[in-house]
């Protein structure tokens, strides 16, 4: 069985395209010929800053023939239809068959289809998918019509077996396809024939190129760390460096060259920064000092004289740019002397955050107030945390982070160093952005901790104020990784923080409005019906924070308007809170409903206590008792749900036990009687694993109740006392979950 083996040679592709090219090469090439019947027993795609390669083994000589059988339209359909099927069939009417159905007599097309040879399939699906390739940008040149990335050169298409290669008639922008590449651009010898892969890839290493990325990226990362090492130094790890290197080249020649003595006071993370977006420069680090010292290039060739000439280009233009970020440097650290970090935040007056949001001064005001009220809550002094939140984003108006935005944050704690501030608020200028990724570390300390907490609940209740929030799969503002950087901040510090303050405060201060007790009450009945549940529970405790707040001139239909859009935006935010939790806590095996059962007590703004209670009851849903305990509360609710709808009525008076005159009936009122304050007990102390255990003591009196009582007697006194009994056990086990939400 034949392989196949295809090279599009061109000029240079970009780093940043390579990886998606071959893997578009190979699905486009893949998916066409298993749908013209060629299947193939292993693929593999390769890309160098010259070519795309794809390998493919074991293809079949021909697709198989075929023989479809199609029904047509019945034989007394109007003579369009049946011209539209022998169109689609390309068949003479004398050619079709009539048979019998349930409906009458049909026609009946028989199409066969004879194998076509590997050479005319391969063909056409390379062909096409050449002239359809999905660069994200590409050109014409000469007089050709094709588009590629970069010019192409060749096209190299072979079949080869044990009987030899054939060359795939491909033609493509006027190229024919041979079975003719070349090796490296500077150290190649020129043209080549190849016979199959393994002739392919062995003549291209003597050719000096290494085809696959993988090893390219290898070569470069072991050449680096041992030419550091025997200096006693080390190679800062940059994994997105590495790869856009290894697409840089084909022949990888590692070369160390050194930092001129006046950039070594830099801060390391700006000579590291600046080397690799201008130049693509590894930094060397000396472990002992913690200064980058030295960096590596990466060459395409080699040279008689072992790479001095090109170290030497590379030096002179690295300090060319290492001058340009000495000077942005010295003449920030100047401004903070002059003015301090407050003065070099200046110009953020001017800045829009987002004309519905104000400037980024504003926005830095609303910060330092939601910090100072945070910071009690996680540990911090507030006027520290306030601080903080003055001075964190002053960077921004910083000449360095200008010129690499990549770097706020990180200059934010150098000029909070050199300003003379302590006490750990330089070190939230830099973490405060934290976490910016799943694999991000949180900050710990507990002032940046308060900033960070801040900067990213104005985000949200900012956006939520204006109804900007995300929708689908579109986030433009990163809202999402706000809200998980808020969860991931509370939880690994393990805070024991309820959000809804920091939520409605300045939600309300986004809003512009303040609000009165008053104005709440009236809107406690809308409340309990929006979406986010729990909507009387959030009721009673805003009415509690608002006690204090004042309405500032509005009129009462204002005031009114405003409110119920806080409360609404609250509960919403607090849902949206609920939703990427889940996401948090997928990776933990925790089900989705579970933590939605937790969340729709309602008020469950502690994310702390809500994943401990989770967890308890995921725990007990995982036994037996526990699964047995839910499907009696399920059949409990339903019997009461339906008897109150047929009376009007709610079954929620206290059950008599005195009424109880089945054996199983009165265990369970001794059951419940026994569980009841060991739950409340074990959460009002927080202990859900203790209150899971002690619901689960129900499971065997609940299943001997129901086994042996009927609920709906003749008597209406004993029905009743006992609907009463089933909504006393279903009011104990709402007060761990609400159970509704569990699925099967």
């Amino acid at each position: 069985m034949p392989d196949l083996l295809l090279e599009l040679f061109s000029e240079e592709i970009p780093a940043r395209m390579q990886a998606r090219a071959a893997a578009d090469l190979k699905r486009l090439v893949t998916d066409r010929l298993v749908e013209a019947g060629l299947t193939y027993s292993a693929a593999a795609a390769f890309a160098t800053p010259r070519r795309l390669a794809l390998f493919l083994t074991d293809l079949p000589a021909e697709t198989r023939a075929t023989r479809e059988d199609r029904k047509g339209p019945r034989t007394d359909a109007p003579e369009k239809a049946i011209e539209g099927f022998l169109r689609s069939t390309g068949l003479a009417r004398e050619a079709l068959e009539v048979r019998d159905d349930k409906k009458g007599q049909v026609y009946f097309a028989t199409i066969e289809r004879p194998g076509r040879p590997a050479t005319a399939v391969v063909a056409e699906a390379v062909t096409a998918t050449i002239n359809d390739f999905p660069w994200p940008k590409s050109m014409r040149w000469g007089e050709g019509s094709l588009r590629w990335v970069r010019p192409l050169r060749r096209i190299l298409c072979l079949l080869s077996s044990e009987a030899g290669a054939e060359i795939v008639p491909v033609e493509a922008g006027g190229i024919a396809a041979s079975n003719v590449t070349e090796g490296h651009r500077f150290l190649g010898s020129g043209p080549f024939e190849v016979t199959d892969f393994e002739d392919y890839a062995a003549k291209l290493e003597a050719e000096h190129v290494i085809l696959n990325a993988e090893d390219r990226a290898e070569r470069i990362w072991h050449d680096a760390t041992q030419s550091a090492f025997a200096l006693g130094l080390e190679v800062v790890e940059d994994k997105g460096l590495l790869t856009e290197v290894a697409g840089l080249v084909e022949w990888p020649v590692v070369l160390m060259g050194e930092i001129g003595a006046d950039f070594l006071g830099l801060p390391p993370e700006v000579l590291q920064t600046s080397m690799k977006e201008h130049q693509k420069f590894f930094s060397v680090r000396n472990p002992k000092t913690g200064r980058i010292e030295r960096f590596i290039t990466v060459a395409n060739t080699a040279s008689p004289d072992g790479g001095a000439t090109i170290l030497d280009g590379n030096q002179r233009v690295l300090a060319a740019r290492l001058a340009d970020a000495k000077f942005f440097w010295e003449n920030d650290l100047r401004k903070v002397e002059a003015v301090d970090l407050e003065g070099m935040a200046k110009p953020l007056e001017a800045v829009v955050f987002h004309e519905k949001l104000g400037t980024q001064a504003e926005r830095i005001r609303r910060i330092e107030a939601l910090a100072q009220e945070i910071g009690p809550a996680v540990g911090a002094k507030p006027d520290l945390a306030a601080e903080a939140a003055r001075i964190a984003k002053a960077d921004l108006a910083s000449e360095m982070v200008y010129e690499f935005p990549e770097l706020q944050g990180v200059m934010g704690r150098y000029y909070a160093e050199a300003a003379g501030h302590d006490d750990g608020v330089p070190e939230a200028c830099e973490t405060h952005y934290r976490p910016l990724g799943p694999t991000d570390a949180v900050p710990a300390d507990p002032v940046a901790v308060a900033v960070a907490l801040a900067d990213k609940l104005d985000m949200l209740t900012g956006f939520w104020a204006i109804d900007e929030k995300p929708t689908g799969s579109k986030d433009p503002f990163a809202l999402r990784r706000a809200a998980l950087g808020v969860i991931r901040i509370v939880l690994e510090n393990d805070l024991r923080l309820e959000l809804i303050p920091f939520i409605t405060a300045p939600l309300g201060r986004n809003l512009n409005m303040s609000l009165l007790l008053d104005v709440v009450r009236p809107y406690r009945s809308a409340i309990s019906g929006l979406k986010g549940k729990g909507g009387e529970a959030l009721a009673e405790r805003l009415v509690a924070y608002f006690k204090q707040e004042t309405l500032g001139g509005l009129s009462a239909l204002e005031a009114e308007e405003i409110s119920f859009r806080l409360l609404n935006g609250t509960l919403s935010l607090l849902e949206f809170f609920a939703d990427r939790l889940k996401v948090v806590l997928r990776d933990e095996g925790i089900r989705h409903d579970v933590i939605q059962a937790c969340f729709d007590l309602g008020g469950q703004d502690d994310l702390v206590l809500l994943v401990a209670r989770v967890k308890a009851v995921q725990a007990l849903l995982e036994t037996e008792d526990g699964a047995n305990l839910l499907a009696a509360y399920r059949r409990a609710s339903n019997i009461v749900a339906a008897e109150a709808k047929k009376d009007g009525r709610a079954f929620d008076e206290a059950p008599d036990p005195a009424k109880a005159v089945e054996d199983a009936e009165w265990g369970l009122f001794k059951a419940l009687g026994a569980v009841e304050p060991r739950v409340a007990a074990a959460l009002e102390a927080e202990d859900f694993g203790a209150a899971m255990a002690a619901m689960a003591a129900l499971r065997a009196p609940v299943d001997a109740f129901f086994d042996d009582v009927t609920v709906n007697a003749d008597d209406p006194a004993l029905r009743e006392n006992r609907l009463c009994l089933l909504n006393a056990l279903r009011a104990l086990m709402r007060r761990a979950a609400t159970w509704e939400a569990i699925q099967d």
